[in-house]
């Protein structure tokens, strides 16, 4: 039986583990903090390659940014890892191969090869947290796009006449209305416009200083205002999901994140079946979770 070291590259920490080609994780889930240069991270990667050599036949990397069409770099501007990381050729890690894939590509193969999406043919995975990512599966193949950049979902433009800047510099991303800083976007706006506000338990805050743990508690705590911003965020989360449903056609959506678990899953796939012109989807929360990365990382290098 072949395995594989899956290894999950994060801005702030690496996870790791070793994994046979149904998912199942053989060892000791291990994590380190992330270097901060690129020539640390090249020790760190060698050592943990190391470690695990007589024990596995390839090696998965899942990593920020998009990967070139080799799976062997990573190209695009990864801000949150050292400078220098877009240069490092990661086939040269180990004599044994060595594949490297997008997070939001690893994910959405964890979670259509042994998570909740197993047994589906055409899987839509978008993850909330900070900001807003995406992968698709269909016919057992990933869709990276001409150039590996497929699936910015999180830039998707909602709204044409300018009325939010994202952290992108662009104007209504998508990604600015529905991901955890869409929400406390929501509620900066909220504050202004609702009369809830003023017998919210939040009412003395100044709007700018409103996050999104306030209105998640708010809600958990019935209050009106809380409950209305949150309802306006899960609009905006649908607005988006419906049009990636016409247009990829899914019988799988995935939603994962930071910010999944506060999402109303069952009224989501409603108003999306509700309104979408293709044929039903189901919508499900994700299964691997915090592991997605590591173990679709080592299931890809195993393909």
């Amino acid at each position: 039986m072949q395995k594989a070291l899956g290894i999950d590259i994060g801005g702030t920490k690496i996870l790791y583990s070793v994994l046979d080609k149904d998912g199942n994780i053989l060892s000791e889930i291990k994590k380190t903090s992330t270097p901060k240069t690129a020539e640390e991270i090249i020790s760190v990667l060698k050592s943990i390659i190391k470690e695990h050599y007589n024990n596995i036949d390839v090696i998965g990397l899942s990593s920020a940014g998009a990967v070139n069409l080799e799976n062997t770099m990573v190209l695009s501007s990864t801000p949150n890892l050292p400078a220098g990381y877009n240069s490092i050729d990661f086939s040269k890690l180990s004599d044994k191969k060595v594949f490297v894939e997008n997070d939001a590509n690893c994910a959405v193969w964890a979670e259509y090869k042994s998570g909740s999406a197993k047994g589906f043919n055409t899987v839509l995975m978008v993850t909330i947290g900070t900001g807003i990512g995406g992968g698709v599966v269909s016919d057992g193949k990933l869709f990276r796009g001409s150039t590996g950049n497929a699936l910015e979902v999180g830039s998707l433009k909602i709204f044409a006449d300018k009325r939010q800047k994202c952290t992108c510099g662009r104007y209504d991303c998508w990604e600015s209305y529905a991901s955890g800083t869409g929400l406390k976007n929501c509620a900066k706006t909220g504050a202004l416009e609702y009369p809830e506000f003023c017998t919210s338990i939040y009412k003395d805050k100044n709007p700018e200083e409103l996050t999104t743990y306030d209105i998640t508690d708010g809600v958990e705590k019935n209050d009106a205002f809380c409950l209305r911003v949150f309802e306006q965020w899960q609009y905006y989360m649908f607005v988006g999901l419906v049009g990636l449903t016409d247009i990829f056609n899914p019988d799988c959506i995935v939603i994962s994140g930071g910010m999944c678990g506060f999402v109303d899953i069952k009224k989501l796939e409603e108003k999306i079946n509700s309104e979408s012109v293709v044929t039903p989807v189901k919508v499900k929360l994700a299964e691997t979770k915090n592991n997605a990365g590591m173990i679709g990382a080592g299931l890809l290098a195993l393909q």
